[in-house]
């Protein structure tokens, strides 16, 4: 289970580094967004990636 774990880890990181390598300018746009809006919109953004994080998690088992 610990390796599967590592390599979802992995992944994740891979991923979230993909943007500002390859395009940082458009990362520095997205997170100066990020911080101008309200927490409880934070909060549905994450909420809502964990959803559909769940969602694919069951979908694939």
């Amino acid at each position: 289970m610990w390796e599967s774990f590592l390599m979802a880890v992995a992944l994740m990181l891979i991923l979230e580094g993909m943007l500002p390598f390859l395009s940082p300018q458009t990362w520095r746009e997205a997170f100066r967004k990020l911080i101008e809006i309200n927490d409880n919109q934070i909060r549905f953004i994450g909420l809502t990636s964990m959803l559909i994080g769940l969602m694919i998690l069951l979908l694939v088992n």
